[in-house]
């Protein structure tokens, strides 16, 4: 695979304020960076205060410990950001795990339910704290990172691609109730990307997506670019619909390939 060169034009993102969930690692911390590239205000939030602290020395992004299970820590982590700066301008619902991997008539219904928690009600909690600031101030993006598992039913991910399936559904919900408030809702399907999470499904060793090469994966850079472009008017022709990452065309106005 080739490295990525910008394909769009990020300067409306110059001063927005964005914040990012699951910020710690993975896709989120590759989002992190790319926003503040484009010159954005970010917030990152994520249960790792750790790995937080160690990216906002590299990058001066405001660190937020956040478990997004929780919706008194999300409406904090909102409040946060809108108290420091005024406003909310993107909300990238990324926070996810894929944990439990196992037959339906063998997982625990605890871990069962920690994921739809994070995957499936976390989304929730992002919109449900940013909607209405969004909304008073009349306009806003929010981008749910999806996932091709929410359309393709697999062996020992039933946890995960029902949470992926309800976070779709929710998020095109939310574009159906806040797009005449000026909102700007969508959901990216990045394909499969070289993340900590991929080595936890390759070393399960359950389904076709555990035997793929690492080849195979794109950088989380890819998709934290594709996140950029999701949020400046180049890509206002794909809102409230889900954006893939899997596609030429995409990829092309992107810039990655």
């Amino acid at each position: 695979m080739t490295g990525a060169g910008m394909g769009f034009d990020a300067t409306s993102l110059a001063g927005k304020v964005v914040l990012v969930t699951g910020a710690s690692r993975g896709i989120g911390a590759a989002a992190v960076r790319a926003f503040v590239a484009a010159g954005a205000q970010v917030g990152m939030a994520a249960r790792s205060k750790d790995a937080l602290d160690a990216l906002a020395q590299e990058t001066g992004a405001v660190p937020l410990a956040c478990d997004v299970a929780d919706f008194a820590a999300v409406q904090g982590a909102v409040a946060a950001m809108c108290d420091r700066f005024g406003r909310l301008d993107v909300l990238v619902n990324n926070a996810g795990i894929i944990d439990p991997i196992g037959m339906l008539s063998d997982l625990s219904p605890d871990d069962f339910g920690r994921l739809i928690d994070i995957n499936l009600k976390g989304v929730f909690h992002g919109m449900r704290a940013a909607l209405p600031v969004m909304q008073a101030q009349g306009g806003g993006s929010i981008i749910t990172v999806g996932s091709g598992a929410a359309h393709n039913p697999l062996e020992g991910w039933g946890a995960y691609c029902s949470s992926k399936a309800g976070a779709l559904m929710l998020t095109r919900v939310a574009d159906t109730e806040a797009r005449a408030h000026g909102l700007r809702i969508m959901s990216l399907s990045p394909g499969t990307v070289a993340t900590d999470m991929q080595r936890d499904i390759k070393a399960s060793g359950v389904n076709a997506v555990s035997q793929l090469d690492w080849s195979a994966h794109i950088p989380p850079e890819w998709a934290a670019q594709a996140l950029v472009w999701m949020c400046t008017p180049d890509a206002d022709g794909w809102i409230g619909r889900e954006v893939s990452l899997r596609q030429p065309d995409i990829r092309a106005r992107v810039g990655v390939q």
